[in-house]
């Protein structure tokens, strides 16, 4: 039975390692849970060591490792006594405020002058459903709306100097913003100090915000730089262990991921300085970040807060000490990108500006050095054929051919043991009783046989972790997103749309979700069956039950992924039914034996 035993061994690892490697080692790699209390922890001691000010917020972020306990950025208080001013539709809350409009050849939106605000944002290029009439995805939305989100930069700091502020109006020197044509903004605070903030936009999604201060005073003034991004409201996340949606940055140069639920429970900011690096917010396909002067040391800051019953998120930076001398001047500046996780246009930034390790904003996963190379594959093959659909099957093509010899040496291995299961049988029968025996007899017949049980399953391990990438790159990919491949797949991205529980159509009647067993996943469970059937049978009678309802499990299991990944598994099932089948063949083996 060492066959069998092998064999449903290898398969378990399989699927462990699919589907669960990933989990454990994310666990240890970023902060969980405990990792997030242990830094709310700390940054409540550090807040309670030291007497704030009227008006500082606890645990605010400090400047060089040095305690500031009068500086607060703005945004980071609850409302007073808790309360929640009722939100209003998105079009009325842009109405609150006169506005900068923003025209891009990729952006649509605009700027409040109150607050100085980045807080009006869609995206040209991506609608909320393959129809291109269909709204534009929304990435920022204003203050007051039900889903605000919105970044800015600013200053904070000085005890006796009025610094612009949520409240501010701002004065501009233009009314579009476009690449060619950036915007300052000016403000007077009437004791001698005047704040300048230009803005500029590139053709794709980055910010470079240019702050400015211009002292006429007789005294030097010392502020502090500051950048905030804050989301009112949980959005809805993916909600799978092999994606990450929620906060994150690459802080020192090491990856930080933190879940919304983590933050929630965790009670107070994590705070952390970091030289360079950038800090954000992560939906599944869309990314706003945060990006600091990357020669500069900044504090940097994960938090979460209660406005009513509104859960609200922000990460923000303090930068160092600026001095602005008595009639003299002084500038600070910092980026903010916002839209698609497009890790061509991330590596650019990343080159460009020196950002560190820019493109984790996309989540590679554990297996990074496989899973990136991957991705710019199907691109580059995407760019040739033109359908991501055909580049998924050209690309598994490719896969399954740099593994030949390892799958061949599976396959041939297991043809082998697929051949002598007639012998076998009849070792059972006659040893049944003395399963000792049966052992030596069954080892006897290997060695006679030249037939190694554990060669089978290696080979297979040794792909695993190639398949996984592959499995992982088509599941964040954003080119898939709205990707049509043939007939009734107008979107990879999203499940099949077919049922057979309608008659895939022809019954006027719209099945519950667990029953939209489309035409792709029948075909992936049927390729599933066929395969398992080339393979050893398990003499287990609970293992050859196991066995005989996996393709069943799997057809259910994988019928609401995308369409994409449903389509891969299936054609990657059919290519390894006709290497294995070739091999059979070539081993004398007609089609009763090898499906037996």
């Amino acid at each position: 039975m060492i066959d069998n035993k092998n064999f449903f061994l290898a398969m378990v690892l399989a699927m462990l390692i699919l589907f669960g490697f990933e989990f454990f080692v994310k666990v240890e790699s970023q902060p969980g849970q405990h990792a997030v209390e242990e830094a709310a922890r700390q940054a409540q001691q550090q807040a309670q060591s030291r007497t704030p000010t009227p008006g500082a917020v606890p645990g605010a972020p400090v400047a060089g490792g040095a305690a500031l306990p009068a500086i607060t950025i703005p945004g980071t208080q609850p409302s007073p006594s808790g309360a929640q001013t009722k939100a209003l539709g998105r079009a009325n809350a842009l109405l609150e405020s006169p506005r900068i409009k923003i025209e891009t050849p990729r952006l649509h939106g605009s700027i409040a002058l109150k607050g100085g605000l980045i807080d009006d944002l869609t995206l040209v290029d991506y609608h909320e459903t393959v129809d291109k009439k269909s709204p534009e995805i929304i990435i920022l939305s204003p203050k007051g709306a039900e889903h605000a989100y919105f970044a800015t930069h600013g200053w904070t700091g000085a005890a006796d100097q009025p610094v612009p502020g949520p409240d501010t109006v701002w004065a501009a020197d233009a009314t579009t913003l476009r690449p060619d044509s950036p915007v300052t903004l000016s403000w007077a605070n009437g004791k001698g100090l005047v704040f300048k903030r230009t803005i500029s936009v590139d053709k794709n999604y980055l910010f470079t915000v240019m702050q400015s201060v211009a002292n006429t005073t007789q005294a030097p003034v010392t502020l502090y730089p500051y950048a905030l991004l804050t989301r009112y409201g949980t959005p809805d996340v993916t909600d799978f262990y092999i994606l990450h949606e929620g906060l994150l940055g690459v802080l020192n140069d090491q990856l930080t991921e933190i879940k919304y639920k983590d933050i929630i429970d965790a009670k107070a900011p994590t705070s952390q300085p970091s030289k360079g690096g950038w800090i954000g917010i992560t939906d599944k396909y869309w990314l706003a970040a945060l990006i600091p002067n990357q020669s500069e040391t900044v504090q940097t800051r994960f938090l979460h807060r209660k406005e009513g019953k509104v859960d609200v998120y922000q990460t923000d930076y303090l930068g160092a000490a600026v001095t602005v001398p008595a009639g003299g001047s002084a500038k600070a500046e910092g980026r903010i990108f916002t839209g698609a996780k497009e890790v061509n246009l991330l590596d650019i930034y990343s080159e460009k500006f020196g950002i560190a390790r820019f493109d984790l904003a996309i989540d590679f996963g554990w297996f990074y050095f496989l899973t990136k190379p991957i991705f710019l594959a199907l691109l580059w093959i995407h760019g040739v054929i033109g359908n991501l659909g055909v580049s998924i099957l050209v690309l598994t093509v490719a896969i399954k051919t740099l593994f030949f010899p390892l799958a061949n040496k599976s396959y041939k291995s297991m043809s082998k043991m697929k051949k002598l299961q007639p012998e076998m049988i009849k070792l059972r029968e006659r040893f049944s009783e003395d399963k000792a025996r049966l052992n030596q007899e069954m080892m006897a017949l290997y060695k006679k046989e030249k037939v190694n049980p554990a060669s089978g399953c290696l080979p297979i391990l040794v792909q695993i972790p190639v398949f996984f990438a592959l499995y992982k790159v088509l599941f964040v990919t954003i080119e898939m997103r709205h990707a049509p491949f043939f007939g009734w797949i107008k979107d990879l991205s999203a499940p099949d749309p077919t049922t057979l529980f309608n008659l895939f159509g022809l019954i006027p009647w719209s099945p519950p979700t667990f029953l939209m067993i489309g035409v792709w996943p029948l075909i992936m469970g049927i390729t599933m069956f066929l395969q398992q059937r080339l393979n050893p049978q398990p003499a287990d009678p609970i293992q050859a039950k196991i066995f005989l309802y996996m393709p069943l499990f799997f057809t259910f299991i994988l019928a609401p992924f995308p369409a994409g990944l449903v389509v891969y598994w299936a054609w990657n099932n059919t290519l390894s039914i006709l290497q294995q089948w070739v091999i059979m063949r070539q081993m004398g083996m007609d089609a009763k034996q090898a499906l037996s």
